[in-house]
């Protein structure tokens, strides 16, 4: 995998993947070293000019009337000291990864007046694979502050660090690793930490995870219309044409895609439950979603978000809110419902699947009859995951109070927003295994159905690993094989097997 190449601009949401979860090396590019020095020459300039500037020569928050006297660097040490108050389960390797290359990508724009040597420092930590150790509570969405404390620390050689798996003291990692501790110019400190790059990071995993759950869940949807024996006219693009709602065409045409054939099936019924019908403007709907929520992370992993900025260009440091995130907040409130929504149709289409017997199914999709229970217990099981879901998509940015005496008298609450949502889209494909599980099996107590090459390909990913139902048996544990397959990665090859080439 050839490294990422930071520019100060064209970061994705897959740049940030590949980096947390498969170790791609970021190299930085030749001409951000330039930018940042110009740029700290004009932080250095207007503070002997004796501009005031927040963070450099005055007090934090509620502090920023107090004038800082004495060595500045050695300030920087102590505003890291002092707002090292995270705490909780420490944020998982990939996660904090993710936050670094954040935090690289968005100072590479050069607005922070960094010294290059500490952003150097950044990037050859992430590369050699040293990590803070970085609690998950703490920030409120007014900027990551509280959290980014524990990166800038590591790279002073202060606070723990992950390091080949083992946790130990920030100074030994460095030690092991050949990297050695950073010093800190005025500002420094501030500019490390003042940006909303846990939340960044981590929504760009989220978003990563959600295209991927979004592609499953449109195969299970697939895989159900085969064996529900649904009407197909519902994918026809007249229909879409007549009613452009976002993301409804590209849904109905992935649907159509799966479904190909020579020749299809007749439907069994003139028009079928709602979860089926509706499928096209459901998954659309979270694809408008998941596409504004994808703009929103790919806008701050670009941006300059830092307070002060420095405006090279025009030689001026100027205060600043870029370090506030909320169209970041409200996409992913916006996404988290749209998932929900999408989550509660495929319950509702399992339900159809195992019920009381529809299109010529058997009830429960038991093949035996009788007292067997079949499918209908996990009924259960998916309505308890669907309220989780519906739990963590109530709203929670509006979810702040003032602090450090009503200077900070707003927030955004984005981290939290972005986890939550992570947490929904981890349930979801649980939901979807169920789904595709409950799909199978309807499709093999339909005889003589002949699937589409790529619902074919779909079937026999989920019959690789779990085998039809014949007998009631637990199939909690099944469904946990199969969303381990939807979780890990294993299911996109399973799945792709007939699939047309792009």
């Amino acid at each position: 995998m050839s490294a990422l190449i930071l520019t100060g601009a064209g970061v994705s949401v897959g740049d940030v993947a590949t980096v947390a979860r498969q170790a791609r090396k970021v190299e930085i590019g030749p001409e951000i070293i330039g930018r940042l020095e110009r740029a700290r020459k004009v932080l250095d300039q207007a503070a002997a000019a004796g501009q005031q500037i927040y963070g450099l020569n005055t007090g934090l928050g509620a502090n920023l009337g107090t004038s800082v006297e004495g060595d500045a660097s050695a300030f920087q040490r102590q505003l890291l000291e002092g707002r090292s108050s995270a705490v909780g389960q420490a944020l998982p390797v990939e996660t904090v990864r993710a936050t670094m290359l954040a935090r690289a990508s968005m100072l590479s724009a050069g607005g922070s007046g960094l010294s290059p040597a500490v952003f150097i420092a950044l990037v050859e930590a992430l590369n050699a694979g040293v990590h803070p150790v970085m609690p998950s509570l703490g920030s409120i969405g007014a900027g990551d502050l509280v959290l980014m404390t524990a990166l800038a620390r590591l790279l002073i050689g202060e606070g723990e660090a992950d390091y080949q798996g083992r946790r130990m003291p920030a100074a030994k990692a460095l030690m092991m690793a050949r990297l050695a501790p950073i010093s800190l110019a005025p500002k420094d400190g501030l500019s490390l930490i003042n940006a909303s790059a846990v939340s960044c990071g981590s929504g760009a995993l989220a978003m990563t995870d959600a295209l991927s759950a979004l592609a499953q869940q449109q195969q299970a949807g697939a895989l159900t219309m085969e064996g529900f024996g649904a009407n197909r006219t519902i994918l026809d693009p007249r229909l879409q044409m007549a009613r452009p709602a976002a993301g409804q065409g590209e849904a109905a045409k992935a649907l159509h895609d799966l479904l190909a054939r020579d020749e299809a099936p007749a439907p069994t019924t003139i028009q079928d439950p709602l979860s089926i019908r509706c499928m096209p403007s459901i998954h659309g709907a979270l694809i408008e979603a998941i596409g504004q929520a994808k703009r929103a992370v790919e806008i701050e992993l670009n941006a300059a978000a830092d307070n002060p900025l420095v405006l090279a260009d025009d030689g001026v440091v100027m205060s600043t809110g870029n370090f506030h995130t909320a169209g970041l907040s409200l996409a992913f409130e916006t996404l988290g419902l749209a998932i929900a929504q999408c989550a509660a149709a495929s319950v509702a289409r399992f339900i159809q699947l195992t019920g009381s017997g529809r299109n010529g199914l058997t009830k429960y999709l038991s093949p035996i009859g009788g007292a067997s229970a079949g499918f209908v217990p996990l009924q259960k099981t998916a309505t308890s995951i669907l309220a989780a879901i519906r739990h963590k998509a109530n709203p929670v940015m509006l979810d702040f109070l003032p602090v450090s005496e009503g200077v900070e008298d707003h927030a955004t609450q984005s981290l939290f927003a972005v986890s939550k949502c992570a947490g929904m889209i981890a349930l979801w494909r649980r939901l979807i295994a169920f789904e595709l599980m409950a799909a199978a099996q309807a499709v093999d107590l339909r005889e003589r159905l002949t699937l589409a090459p790529r619902t074919g390909a779909i079937y026999a990913a989920v019959r690789a690993h779990v085998s039809m139902l014949k007998n009631d048996r637990p199939l909690g544990s099944d469904a946990e094989v199969l969303h381990a397959m939807l979780a890990d990665g294993t299911w996109q090859a399973a799945a792709a097997i007939g699939k047309e080439p792009d």
